[in-house]
């Protein structure tokens, strides 16, 4: 059965709430056969990297960057999913074990949500993730609307998995 790994740091109401619709999205009564795992960005290891078929990320846009719990998981992860680092040190592109698996993102932000969705995008381009969905980027406070828009996006990526 295909898996989909829910990787997230969940601080705030925000997140939390955005966290829960994606969930919900991916377990929709339509979807059968994908198997959801959701691990706390402090918790996923390499292992539940390289058992999954398809990803999706979620933080809050902390200080212009990704939360510091997924930066975590990200430096903890990258180079036993595939990862490679060229000899400066940077992220090279890789073709390693997880490359063409689809991802998916959510962000929140009171301000700002730019410079996480780029850091992210940067690392999991490195990794040769394929984007399966539009990144959801939400400012402010958390409406009803944006709860469908993680409930879909949840979905979507639940759905291409589904055999």
């Amino acid at each position: 059965m295909p898996t989909l790994l829910v990787v997230h740091h969940s601080p705030t109401r925000g997140v939390r709430a955005l966290t829960d619709a994606v969930l919900a999205g991916t377990r929709d009564e339509a979807i059968e056969g994908v198997d959801v795992v959701e691990r706390p960005a402090l918790e996923a290891t390499a292992e539940d990297v390289l058992a999954a078929d398809g990803y999706l990320l979620g933080t809050p846009a902390n200080f212009g960057y990704m939360s510091g719990a997924l930066k975590h998981f990200f430096d903890s992860t990258f180079l036993r999913v595939g990862g490679a680092l060229s000899s400066t040190g940077a992220a090279e592109e890789s073709a390693g074990a997880t490359a063409g698996r689809p991802f998916g993102l959510y962000v929140h932000g009171r301000y700002d949500t730019q410079g996480a969705v780029r850091s992210v995008l940067s690392i999991v381009g490195a990794l040769g993730w394929r984007q399966a969905a539009e990144v959801l980027e939400v400012l402010g406070d958390v409406t009803g609307e944006h709860r469908a828009a993680a409930y879909e996006l949840g979905g979507t990526l639940a759905a291409l998995l589904s055999p």
